[in-house]
């Protein structure tokens, strides 16, 4: 016992994060577009493999939310033998990336972009999976989800099918809202496992027309992808993609563990192994042609509160997926469709920011702009681009506020005129800094004390340079420049 000295409390928890866990790895599977028993297999690896490796000890792995919505297009577009191929490439390249030591540098992204991504990936989960609450189809793109929405409510009206699938999936959601308010004894039994076996008994009891999950068995779901699947690789549209994972599910992962080391007193993250662990991870999922993995805040928070002391938890909630993936796999067939499209809404929902956005837009509307621009691109465009967007949008600003320059002009009257720089001289600035001074009167002598610039660039200083040259050539006493 003194070599598992928190065994008690990391079966427990492990047991928590196995049913929070079940509902979400086979609701993530279904509204990616693949068999259920995939997203079993995920969350089995992202116990038994990345939960057994070093990096985050209390956080746990497996298919995720976030990343539903990129895998549902890479599966429509490359079809489901090359998702596997994808998968594994983002695991090799994530564990280079470890090994190079570059996982500490995800951190420096904008948090606006990476909640702009989680907000954007929300909003299309959410307009998407009300298509099957509704007892129909999706369309491909995102702002087509958004704009047929109308439409599909409508014809859901004189549908009872589509009425009793909305029921079902509107009173999933309920559940999941009004779950924290339960009595304490009612809520040991996690949210999303009492909202789905509800929505089930009350589909079994009342013989509710709704559609179920399929079911394969997990062998028969297992496809590792052909050999000649690989060639794919050179294609310019599967390395996008394959990057866009990478970029996605990484910084996904190592967000959350930040937020789950601000959960605990444990050891903390150590970012570049939890690269790794990820990676390898992501690489067996390719090789088992399974959904990709990620960090998972829900799952990894549950673990924390449920008193988790040790990675051995995580590594149990993967043992117990395995046995009820081998033993049991047929109750998945009773599970309702728009249950598990309730979940998924809830999940989304929860991925929007609205009380950080609140606060940005107080006190940061630069921030702010950057995280709903991303979001829009997502929706709007696509995942990849809208990331890309984002990022872009989070330099501009970056190299903006380092270029904040301030020009003091000081005219006595009579005598020189004294023009103060200081701040960052870049050449974001550079027509601010030429109108200012070509104002000045050219019959006057300038004095320019340059001594208050952290940084003057090399156009600053030519473009100086050159004002001063023409200021002299008109005659007046030669301008002055002091460096300090």
């Amino acid at each position: 016992m003194s070599k598992f000295p928190y065994i008690r409390q990391d079966f427990a928890a492990s047991l928590v994060v196995f049913l929070v866990a079940l509902p979400l790895c086979v609701g993530v599977a279904v509204a990616s577009g693949v068999p259920a028993e995939l997203g079993l297999v995920t969350g089995i690896v992202g116990g038994l493999v990345t939960g057994l490796m070093r990096g985050s000890s209390l956080q746990v792995s497996g298919p995720a939310a976030g990343l539903t919505v990129l895998v549902f297009e890479a599966v429509r577009e490359f079809g489901l033998p090359l998702l596997g191929v994808i998968v594994l490439a983002t695991g090799v390249l994530q564990i280079t990336m470890g090994v190079l030591r570059l996982g500490r540098y995800f951190r420096a992204i904008s948090i606006s972009v990476v909640e702009g991504m989680l907000a954007g990936i929300g909003l299309v989960l959410i307009a998407g999976q009300l298509y099957p609450a509704l007892a129909t189809k999706a369309p491909d793109s995102g702002p087509g989800k958004i704009a047929g929405l109308p439409g599909a409510f409508l014809d859901a009206l004189g549908d009872g099918e589509a009425l009793a699938s909305l029921a079902l999936g509107a009173g999933t959601v309920a559940v999941l809202v009004l779950w924290k308010h339960a009595p304490a004894k009612v809520r040991t039994v996690p949210g999303p496992l009492a909202a789905v076996g509800l929505a089930t008994l009350a589909a079994f009891l009342l013989s509710l027309p709704v559609a179920t999950v399929e079911v394969r068995g997990l062998l028969g779901s297992v496809q590792p992808p052909p050999l000649s699947a690989f060639g794919e690789l050179a294609s310019v549209g599967l390395i996008g993609t394959v990057v866009a994972f990478t970029l996605i599910a990484s910084a996904e992962s190592l967000f959350s563990a930040a937020a789950v080391d601000r959960l605990h007193d444990g050891p903390r993250t150590e970012y570049d192994r939890e690269l790794v662990a990820q990676g390898a991870g992501n690489a067996l999922c390719g090789v088992l042609g399974a959904l990709p993995m990620t960090a998972v805040i829900v799952r990894s928070a549950a673990n924390v509160q449920a008193g988790a002391r040790t990675k051995a938890s995580r590594v149990l909630h993967g043992v117990w997926l395995l046995l009820f993936a081998a033993l049991l796999p047929g109750v998945l067939g009773w599970i309702p469709i728009p249950a598990l499209a309730g979940v998924l809404v809830h999940s989304g929902a929860k991925l929007i920011p609205v009380r950080a956005l609140a606060v940005l837009w107080r006190e940061h509307r630069g921030e702010a702009l950057i995280l709903v621009v991303t979001a829009v691109s997502i929706v709007a465009v696509s995942m990849f681009e809208g990331v890309l967007i984002g990022l872009a949008l989070s330099i501009v600003k970056t190299a903006w506020e380092a270029s904040h320059l301030k020009l003091e002009i000081v005219d006595k009257g009579s005598g020189p005129i004294d023009a103060h720089l200081s701040g960052n001289a870049t050449f974001l600035r550079l027509p601010k800094i030429l109108d200012s001074l070509e104002a000045l009167p050219q019959d006057r002598p300038i004095r320019v004390d340059l001594s208050g610039l952290h940084h003057l660039d090399h156009a600053c200083r030519t473009a100086l340079e050159s004002w001063a040259q023409r200021h002299s050539d008109a005659g007046t006493e030669p301008v002055r420049v002091t460096a300090g």
